[in-house]
């Protein structure tokens, strides 16, 4: 086989890390690590974790923070994100109710990866967009 390629399409070698598997991303129903992120991964838990980072946020105030949530859709994904250990959830034994909400210390750790993404994001945006315009223009041209 020569250098630099592939024994089949599903094979992935890393000389970075041997006991990497990309199998481990793997789509069944049961797999675990593929349940994590898609939990974590989806647009609500980010801006969620982004937004509790350096304080606890009551209900609304999350609400007031996410544009475009839905007060359900905020609800179901605080309560994943409580049942996976990364945010907390206090109640406060006042009138009215009072809850806060803040990340674990689990739940930073993920903060700084979100960080690292958010970084690579903002330091490749004009490249992404210069593809994406030169992929466009080619749909354009094979469709004329």
């Amino acid at each position: 086989m020569e250098d630099g390629t592939f024994r089949s399409l599903s094979y992935c070698d890393s000389t970075v890390d041997d006991d990497y598997d990309v199998r481990q991303w793997d789509t069944r129903e049961d797999c675990e690590v593929r349940q994590i992120l898609d939990r974590i991964a989806d647009k609500w838990s980010l801006l969620v974790i982004a937004l509790l980072d350096c304080q606890s946020l009551r209900f609304s105030q999350l609400r007031r923070e996410i544009d475009g949530v839905s007060q359900r859709m905020l609800s179901v994904t605080l309560r994943h994100l409580e049942r996976d250990g990364l945010v907390s959830r206090t109640v406060h034994p006042v009138v009215p109710p009072r809850v806060d909400y803040a990340l674990t210390p689990l739940g930073r750790t993920l903060h700084q990866t979100i960080k690292s993404l958010v970084t690579w994001t903002e330091e490749h945006q004009a490249e992404i967009a210069a593809a994406r315009a030169d992929y466009d223009a080619r749909q354009e041209m094979m469709e004329a």
